[in-house]
């Protein structure tokens, strides 16, 4: 698994540092990464197209698998905004010296990602050492990973022991309705399909107790932010207008949300049920941008360095979060 990771980081690191900053110029159009089967409140405006409207250019939504993506497609110029990117996969990032920064938290997930033992496995947190040499499959630096490691480490299991495969959220999704996993990790669609045909290693409920949080960010390219601040100022009151609404007309906002995000609406109803969205007020607390986030990040890195998936992390994370366009949004 060590391999795999460093491999990865290896690639992550050349491309934050062969990529170069694109000159500031009007912009026409922006490209935001967002994932598909992930039903968010900001789905209403992706789809009447409200965005569009108030920053006055053309919004493109590319879907992606997972935030290691987002934030190689973030510093290879590809995409501006990413909207939910997980905490983990961005503190990854900016550890490694990318370019992006958190301008808000997209949304709180709860239990919406977890790791469960295949049915035919007669495994569970009492026994779960017996995991050891066996395969598992999870997304690699994703909250799901960090998520899945904090809890294995809980349960005495020596994670260096077993067999870790990388692998995209549909495709755990396919391995282990197969019978080819002992346990796969992962989120929305994939998680839910997976609980069908095994049970959790341990519930949102017991992970909440031991502190294991997750959240995904809002995160900007820091050009991008710098150049155009005023976009990122409306991107986020936007959003907070898309909150309201599924807060104030969840009837009307829940069948648009489910079709942005290619659920039934019954299935999409279920994940945003275990979600929690925050505007502005909320945001701009010691919880979330006010320092929440920063001590959050930091405790990730340091956990991936005791580890040994990462060499070490940075002394502080302040500089990769910027509260002030939350600030400024109205």
């Amino acid at each position: 698994m060590n391999r795999i990771l460093l491999s990865i980081l290896a690639l992550t690191s050349a491309l934050w540092t062969v990529a170069a900053p694109a000159p500031a110029a009007a912009q026409d159009k922006i490209t935001v990464a967002y994932f598909k089967e992930w039903p968010t409140a900001n789905q209403v405006a992706q789809a009447e197209k409200w965005y569009d409207k108030e920053l006055g250019v053309e919004i493109e939504w590319r879907a992606y698998n997972t935030g290691v993506e987002m934030a190689e497609a973030m510093v290879a110029g590809e995409v501006q905004i990413s909207f939910s990117m997980g905490v983990v996969p961005f503190a990854l990032a900016v550890t490694d010296g990318a370019p992006i920064k958190v301008v808000g938290v997209a949304v709180d997930t709860g239990g919406a990602d977890n790791c469960v033992i295949y049915k035919k496995e007669a495994i569970d947190r009492a026994n779960a050492h017996e995991l050891e040499g066996r395969k598992v499959a999870v997304p690699l630096n994703t909250v799901t990973h960090y998520k899945m490691l904090r809890s294995l480490v809980f349960l005495g299991v020596d994670v260096a022991k077993l067999d870790v495969i990388d692998m995209s959220p549909h495709d755990i999704d396919d391995a282990f309705l197969r019978g080819e996993l002992a346990m796969g990790c992962s989120w929305g669609g994939p998680l839910r399909r997976m609980k069908g045909q095994g049970w959790e290693l341990l519930s949102a409920n017991e992970q909440d107790r031991l502190g294991i949080r997750a959240f995904d960010v809002i995160a900007v390219t820091n050009d991008f932010a710098r150049d155009h601040g005023d976009l990122v100022t409306k991107f986020l009151a936007v959003t907070d207008r898309s909150i309201e609404f599924l807060a104030d007309e969840p009837d009307k906002a829940k069948p648009v949300i489910a079709k942005a995000a290619g659920l039934a609406e019954r299935d999409s109803d279920i994940v945003l049920s275990l979600f929690d969205f925050y505007t502005r007020d909320d945001q701009l607390s010691e919880r979330w941008m006010e320092g929440g986030v920063q001590l959050f990040l930091k405790e990730v890195a340091d956990f991936f360095q005791q580890q040994g998936k990462i060499s070490k992390a940075l002394d502080d994370y302040g500089s990769t979060v910027d509260s002030s366009f939350y600030e400024k949004a109205q």
